[in-house]
């Protein structure tokens, strides 16, 4: 049975479904035959893909534009799925950005507003989907970190020490709820064909060998549905990142320096 199939006739909510992982992972769900609540800032992308969706499925597709980087707004998107009955079977924290750059050069605004919607948000909303869950004893929590959660990564350092915390967050979670119905994986994606490099400022040449956001997808669902806390998606990145955690973590930071460092 495909994955997304798990959750037929169920509701998901899926953050950042706007574009890239997130878009994805929409389309998965709804050919499996879930119902979707989308949420992202950007309202018109998020209508034409619950319209696509909804016809090419026949599934119930809600849309709650949101900025995540608002506290507020986390409780209303909580609100308005108590508001229309919606039991959230699948929670996706996929909603984040990176800022790249030497450190003290990124506005710190910009940074601050990362720190809210990568770390903030995801805890924020498992906190209030959450309980639900653990009452019907059944549901899941998808977190979408990044391979940059494992290291230091020079000219990331903020964006990766906030997928750290998406990583460290959703192991110890599933840990706890794993005997009471409710699952919990963290997928950590590398390099992903998306809007993700644009948005952060990186240059061309940090991108490296990327995979596609639907394959991207399907490891997260997949190892989800199977019982994993934690998946790496691409085999050459669990390689990668095997490698590292053999390696003093020093030396990973100067290999991850040399890699990202800005060229003139």
């Amino acid at each position: 049975m495909a994955p997304a199939n798990q959750w037929r006739g169920q509701w998901a909510l899926i953050t950042g479904a706007s574009s890239g992982i997130g878009e994805a992972l929409a389309e998965e769900l709804a050919g499996g035959g879930a119902n979707l609540v989308l949420v992202a800032r950007r309202g018109e992308r998020l209508t034409s893909l619950a319209a696509r969706l909804g016809a090419a499925h026949n599934v119930r597709v809600e849309v709650l534009p949101a900025d995540l980087a608002q506290r507020e707004s986390r409780q209303e998107i909580f609100d308005a799925t108590q508001r229309k009955g919606i039991a959230v079977e699948l929670l996706v924290n996929n909603a984040g950005f990176g800022t790249y750059g030497k450190f003290q050069e990124i506005p710190l605004q910009r940074q601050l507003e990362m720190i809210e919607v990568n770390v903030a948000a995801v805890l924020h909303l498992t906190r209030l989907f959450l309980p639900p869950m653990l009452e019907r004893k059944r549901g899941g929590v998808l977190i979408v970190s990044s391979t940059a959660a494992f290291q230091g990564v020079p000219y990331l350092s903020a964006y990766a020490a906030t997928k750290s915390f998406d990583l460290i967050f959703g192991e110890g979670l599933a840990e706890e709820v794993r005997s009471r119905g409710v699952r919990v994986c963290v997928l950590c994606p590398g390099s992903t064909k998306s809007e993700f490099h644009e948005v952060a400022g990186e240059p061309e040449f940090t991108k490296g060998r990327q995979e596609t956001a639907r394959k991207v997808a399907l490891t997260g669902l997949r190892a989800l549905a199977g019982g994993k806390s934690m998946v790496i998606s691409g085999l050459n990145n669990r390689m990668l990142m095997e490698s590292q955690r053999l390696s003093p973590r020093a030396w990973a930071a100067k290999v991850a320096a040399s890699m990202f460092r800005p060229r003139k």
